[in-house]
């Protein structure tokens, strides 16, 4: 059984930096793609930054250029170094690992960025 759990979450100052990390447990971490996404309470959930087996990455719009994810195999993480941050980038942040038809989500951490 695939568990995630996510941490580094708080409260930032717009302008602020802040990284979110993702620990991946229960089979091989090199087999599943992994991703960031962020919801808003009573919105849909939104995609944030994907990262592939072969480290490949992709981007929203919204966070291009401010957002770096990136995958650690050795120590089973997936990390979200988040810069330059907005008011509109708070939201609960969870990270996701599929592989095929299957896939799994963290319960998330809270990102808060003050004006």
């Amino acid at each position: 059984q695939v568990q995630l759990v996510e941490s580094g979450g708080g409260l930032v100052q717009a302008g602020g930096s802040l990284r979110l990390s993702c620990t991946f447990s229960g089979t091989k971490f090199d087999w599943y793609n992994l991703g960031w996404y962020r919801q808003i309470p009573g919105r849909q959930r939104d995609w944030v930054a994907t990262i592939s087996t072969s480290g490949s990455t992709n981007y929203a719009d919204s966070v291009k250029d401010r957002f770096t994810i990136s995958r650690d195999n050795h120590e089973n993480t997936v990390s979200l170094q988040m810069s330059s941050l907005k008011p509109e980038d708070t939201a609960i942040y969870s990270c996701r690992a599929d592989r095929g038809m299957a896939y799994y989500w963290g319960r998330g951490t809270q990102v808060t960025v003050s004006s």
